[in-house]
């Protein structure tokens, strides 16, 4: 793995500030485009957006001489320019600089969800999708990492959804504005309530949170009053895996500012679940691509200044008790090869 060249590096850096800083309309986003229809010798503004089947749709905006309207299409033109200017900055990073980008279908799904308010409401994109967002975070070519697809998976912690006071839209709504037939899938445990929803292609989104602790909520999904109707699959070792996440990018369209795990934190979680399907049959090549990924952090953080953050998290984990003991041991030693002496430093360092 080779870090990015720094012009490279600061293009990223840019780019996730232009992005972060981004304030579009959710009224006049610049996919669209503001139209003058003249009509009884007095101009009116309409509204064209493409409407994701391959036309437009259109809205009555106002005249063209109230002062309001006429700050917005000069708002919207500048926000349209930033807008192209930012394309070319990822093309110029996917193309040239080898960064990864997701399938348009996952920067689509990330990216209804983003504007819906998932990030605000502290949302925290987890999974495949998260670690190729490391490319850029880290400003390194992973890889194998276009080879590892796999479907959006989002956390929220339980606390603060119940907590926080506000809510995405309906999640359903959201997605079927990406994609008409997206439906929620039925929970194993006959609850009414759905953590996943799927479309006809088998797409799947899924949503997680952190495992309260008791048995009775072991075996159904939570619900998450932030969620927008939808509800969350709890999991064990979640909490750890999302305390103190980062702001990254998705290199799709004009890029989407997202929040991701701490990588340090990614890799040693990815070693504990590993560890863990160890004794699990069906979990076998679930596990090889945690390895992978778990490896590919552990080679790439201390050669790009995460080292400390990586034996920190480390030894965070090792001091949970025997059971983290136990799956941190098993994952270091079904460690691949090619990344067996990078976590073997880390690792023996900890039990020094």
């Amino acid at each position: 793995m080779k870090q990015i060249d720094m012009m490279f590096r600061t293009m990223v850096a840019e780019l996730q500030q232009r992005t972060f800083d981004d304030d579009w309309s959710e009224d006049f986003p610049p996919t669209g485009r503001f139209v003058p229809v003249k009509v009884d010798q007095r101009t009116y503004f309409y509204f064209d957006q493409p409407d994701g089947k391959g036309g437009q749709k259109r809205r009555y905006v106002g005249p063209a001489d109230d002062q309001d309207i006429a700050v917005r299409v000069s708002q919207q033109k500048e926000q349209k320019a930033d807008y192209k200017g930012r394309r070319k900055l990822i093309s110029t990073l996917t193309r040239e600089a080898g960064l990864i980008a997701p399938d348009r279908q996952t920067g689509e799904v990330v990216d209804a969800l983003a504007r819906g308010g998932l990030f605000r409401l502290h949302g925290v994109l987890v999974g495949t999708v998260a670690f190729q967002s490391y490319s850029a975070y880290l400003g390194v070519r992973l890889p194998m990492a276009a080879i590892l697809t796999g479907d959006p998976d989002l956390a929220q912690d339980y606390a603060i959804s119940a907590e926080v006071g506000d809510s995405l839209p309906p999640i359903l709504d959201l997605l079927k504005a990406v994609d008409p037939t997206f439906r929620a899938i039925p929970h194993i445990s006959g609850s009414q309530r759905s953590h996943a929803f799927r479309n006809t292609d088998g797409y799947r989104v899924e949503f997680l949170t952190t495992n309260r602790g008791s048995e009775e909520y072991a075996d159904e999904p939570a619900r998450m009053p932030a969620l927008g109707c939808a509800a969350a699959e709890p999991l064990r070792f979640m909490d750890f895996l999302i305390r103190d996440p980062v702001r990254s990018i998705l290199l799709h369209a004009a890029g989407i500012s997202v929040v991701v795990p701490d990588p340090a934190r990614y890799a040693v979680h990815k070693l504990i679940i590993a560890g863990r399907r160890q004794h699990n049959a069906g979990g076998k090549a679930k596990s090889e691509i945690d390895l992978i990924q778990a490896g590919m952090l552990f080679d790439i953080l201390p050669r790009t200044g995460g080292g400390g953050g990586l034996s920190e998290v480390l030894e965070e984990a090792w001091e949970r008790g025997p059971a983290w003991k136990t799956a941190l041991s098993e994952g270091v030693a079904a460690m691949p090869q090619q990344y067996s002496s990078a976590v073997n430093r880390m690792f023996g360092i900890l039990r020094t």
